[in-house]
């Protein structure tokens, strides 16, 4: 009922212990409380939670346009909803390495288990568009080390992700993911990989938990949970694919409706009352009424 039953200390240990177990971790991008409970009664190890979910939650573009005030409150809403951990897209941390600091430890307070800061010039673009900018290395370099020198709780994980792939090539790439390393990050996010082998000359670059992301529509092929725990990765996310996957289906039925004025053709493909008042405990709050909120006082 309510809310998750392990703190958020708890939730930090268990992915830390997680990571170190070398099983890839499934982290599905839920697009609000609701659909991270899903992913976890449906098995994965963990929750995502993206930036541009949360941009296009509000109806904005992935350009840097949320605040970190929006994007800490919505990701508690989340992270709180379920008992697996939960890592959120903190874009380039919202300003200049005090921001930075500030960032992660109003994630700490949110109760995720880490995010990831990126070292794109701010306003940032969507990390599988063009057009992209990165800043200089001294710039990254301090973003990490301002996130990790403010962190309170050491299993708070610091990811730091570098789009410098599509800007400036491979090489580049995995010299800057070794300095990232090197500045403090626990692990490494390497944005817009091509194909396997860039993945795998990562992972043979560094020893450090490294995170594959399979968006759709993008710049990366679609590989399979297998063939990424072949190559090493440690961490796999689908950061937009529920939302793509809920507005389409809605868009079908609003063109259902519009075409022959009801939603009966349609039933098959709604989540029945049923799986929802399980997925949100309907029957744990009506025991509560029962047994505690329901009483007379005797006169």
């Amino acid at each position: 009922m309510l809310y998750s039953k392990k703190t958020p200390a708890q939730k930090r240990a268990d992915f830390r212990a997680a990571l170190a177990s070398g099983e890839l971790q499934r982290f599905p991008g839920a697009f609000n409380p609701l659909s991270a409970r899903l992913i976890e009664q449906k098995g994965f190890e963990g929750v995502y939670i993206s930036g541009a979910v949360l941009s296009a939650d509000l109806g904005l573009p992935d350009i840097g346009l949320t605040t970190l005030t929006e994007v800490a409150g919505r990701a508690k809403q989340i992270a709180r909803m379920t008992d697996l951990p939960a890592i959120v897209d903190a874009d380039t941390g919202f300003g200049e390495p005090m921001n930075v600091a500030r960032t992660v430890q109003e994630m700490e307070d949110a109760g995720l288990a880490g995010l990831h800061i990126e070292d794109q010039v701010n306003p940032k673009r969507c990390g599988h568009l063009d057009g992209k900018q990165v800043v200089d290395e001294q710039t990254a370099l301090q973003r990490i080390r301002a996130a990790v020198d403010s962190r309170r709780d050491e299993n708070f994980l610091i990811m730091a992700r570098t789009d410098i792939r599509a800007v400036e090539g491979l090489d580049a790439a995995i010299d800057r993911i070794k300095k990232l390393v090197d500045a403090g990050a626990d692990a490494i996010f390497p944005e817009a990989m091509r194909d396997l082998s860039e993945f795998e000359a990562v992972r043979a670059a560094v020893d450090v938990p490294l995170l594959a992301n399979m968006t759709e529509f993008g710049k990366s092929d679609l590989f399979t949970v297998e063939q990424l725990a072949d190559i090493g990765m440690n961490l796999v996310i689908w950061p937009v694919s529920l939302l793509r996957l809920a507005m389409g289906a809605a868009g079908r039925g609003l063109d259902e409706l519009i075409s022959s004025g009801s939603l009966e053709p349609k039933l098959g493909e709604m989540q029945h009352r049923a799986d929802l008042y399980e997925l949100i405990d309907y029957e744990g709050y009506n025991r509560f009424d029962s047994g505690i909120f329901n009483f007379t006082v005797e006169k």
